[in-house]
């Protein structure tokens, strides 16, 4: 999709990552948080933690054309951004992170494997105590993204799929407005590790 059309011409373009600094900053981090941004491309959340003060960010998206735009959006203030090119359902993390966030990319994991896979990797990537933030189109949402298809989520079945060593302890609605003037219904669960 990125090699194809601009950053704003995506259907899943947010100026304003509002809903998702509003939750991370409920989370109560320090500064110095390790923060993971799941599926996270073009998208301006980077740039929020970044005015925020946030020195340890992560970036992981499939595309590198995303991570690149992102990257030359940001110049000399997303120096510190670790950017990673890797399919989280076959991403091995180095290290632990306090907060795992995702907008929009564990809903086009339809295959049972990749969401096994997925979650697998949430679980070595979160360390104790640490704050999960999964945003997914809402059950009233749409079935397809892109022309893809998707699967809908609301707070207690992703909170099953998740599992019990994470509890839910915050989950909201948002209603999304895409480039092309359309509703996308989102719900967004967010989960601390027991």
């Amino acid at each position: 999709m990125y090699r194809t059309k601009r950053e704003y011409e995506v259907s899943w373009f947010q100026e304003n990552p509002a809903p998702s600094l509003e939750l991370i900053a409920r989370a109560g981090l320090s500064n110095e948080a390790e923060i993971i941004d799941i599926g996270g491309g073009a998208s301006r959340l980077v740039d929020g933690l970044i005015d925020r003060r946030f020195r340890r960010i992560t970036v992981l998206d499939l595309s590198a054309a995303a991570l690149a735009d992102a990257k030359t959006r940001l110049g000399r203030a997303g120096a510190g951004v670790e950017w990673v090119v890797a399919d989280v359902t076959r991403w091995h993390p180095t290290r632990t992170y306090d907060l795992w966030h995702d907008r929009a990319a564990f809903h086009f994991l339809t295959d049972p494997t990749d969401r096994e896979a997925y979650i697998a990797c949430l679980k070595k990537a979160v360390g104790p105590s640490g704050h999960v933030v999964i945003g997914t189109f809402a059950p009233d949402g749409p079935e397809r993204c892109s022309g893809l298809p998707i699967i809908r989520y609301d707070a207690d079945a992703l909170a099953a799929v998740v599992g019990a060593e994470f509890t839910l302890v915050d989950c909201r609605r948002h209603d999304h407005l895409t480039p092309g003037g359309n509703t996308q219904h989102f719900q967004f669960s967010v989960f601390q590790r027991n």
